[in-house]
């Protein structure tokens, strides 16, 4: 399967316009936004749980990053509430769950295949003191990608120029890309080359955003 597989493409894919489709677990379903493969697949989802419902025990073989938008988010290791951000790269393994149910934006096979760097935190905490109205933290920085999350003042804006191509997810709140507004949930990936300039809309706005990571797009190496 391939969905939004072209990485010198911009995408933009609004949450409310794509259907939510059942995962092989009851239960659990996903809307898509990108995906390369079958059930193991490079893929970028946002997935709910269902009060109660939960993952089979697996190893996450290409890694998995995600973050709580929704509820609280369990595992054998700890509950991750709203707010979370979440890094389990390969050769880490869990039981996922939820007992009051929640949503999650996800990521599966996108890590580097050396990189053994686990944590969680909130993303929050690391905020800095506003600038223009943009207060930002620095979630992760390795030499293949740089994972943040800004909180954006009303009519501030926000302007990306890395190289490497840049993801953006609205998690609260509403921007302004190119005449379109952006609503909680909306996606949007722009190819190498295009910079992402951004205006909060009148009750501000919250986005996590990755940059960096286009040119290592490629299938999951199955059977690895």
């Amino acid at each position: 399967m391939e969905l939004n597989a072209d990485f010198s493409a911009a995408v933009l894919v609004r949450f409310d316009q794509i259907a939510w489709q059942a995962s092989p677990m009851p239960g659990v379903d996903r809307r898509m936004l990108d995906r390369i493969g079958g059930e193991v697949a490079r893929a970028t989802s946002i997935v709910r749980y269902a009060p109660g419902s939960r993952f089979s025990a697996h190893t996450h073989t290409g890694g998995e990053e995600f973050i709580v938008l929704d509820g609280v988010f369990q595992d054998e290791h700890g509950d991750y509430p709203q707010g979370s951000y979440v890094r389990n790269p390969p050769t880490t393994a869990h039981s996922p769950r939820s007992d009051a149910g929640c949503v999650i934006f996800v990521k599966l096979w996108q890590f580097h295949p050396d990189d053994r760097t686990q944590f969680h935190t909130l993303m929050t905490e690391a905020l800095s003191a506003p600038v223009a109205g943009v207060a930002t933290a620095l979630l992760h920085r390795d030499a293949f990608e740089v994972v943040s999350y800004s909180e954006l003042a009303p009519d501030a804006t926000l302007i990306k120029t890395d190289a490497g191509g840049t993801e953006m997810l609205v998690i609260a709140g509403s921007v302004l890309w190119g005449g379109e507004s952006l609503g909680a949930g909306d996606w949007l990936r722009l190819p190498e080359g295009q910079r992402l300039e951004v205006t909060a809309g009148a009750l501000g706005g919250k986005v996590w955003i990755k940059t960096g990571h286009l040119p290592h797009a490629k299938a999951p190496a199955v059977g690895l």
